[in-house]
């Protein structure tokens, strides 16, 4: 499963968790370490902005349903970041729904995954957003917002 991680460098990367559940946050740290990733970790999107300029992420994970700042506005404040907006954002939910997919993608997110994951889908959504020879799975945007069209 790693294999596939390190065939294109992507090892080292950093990479920012941003979800109110510790299981999550452990889980995700853990598999991500253990592929090879620089990772950093936050409670909630105050905690996450906090730390995301110092940290630099070349891709985020958050989970849409927290406290103080959620998934939705976190990756809104990401994508209206200059020096940001080109940052892979993957939304994370136990909701699977329609709405929260379309809401994701309107605030710049190019991939949603369904919580719970397994390493594997975990692995295949850095692939797909650090790794740019094989594109996202998800059908969602390729990181371009409409303003830049």
């Amino acid at each position: 499963m790693t294999d596939h991680v390190e065939n294109r460098d992507l090892r080292g990367a950093r990479i920012l968790v941003i979800d109110d559940s510790k299981t999550i946050r452990r889980t995700a740290e853990n598999l991500l370490v253990k592929a090879g990733f620089e990772v950093c970790v936050a409670e909630d999107g105050f905690e996450a902005l906090g730390k995301i300029v110092s940290f630099k992420p070349e891709l985020v994970f958050v989970d849409i349903m927290m406290p103080r700042l959620d998934g939705y506005h976190t990756c809104a404040l990401i994508k209206s970041n200059s020096a940001l907006r080109h940052t892979p954002v993957v939304m994370l939910s136990s909701k699977d729904g329609l709405f929260d997919r379309a809401r994701g993608r309107l605030v710049g997110a190019q991939m949603y995954l369904s919580k719970p994951f397994t390493g594997e889908e975990l692995l295949r959504a850095v692939r797909g957003n650090l790794g740019q020879s094989t594109p996202p799975r998800s059908g969602l945007a390729d990181g371009r917002s409409p303003s830049d069209s």
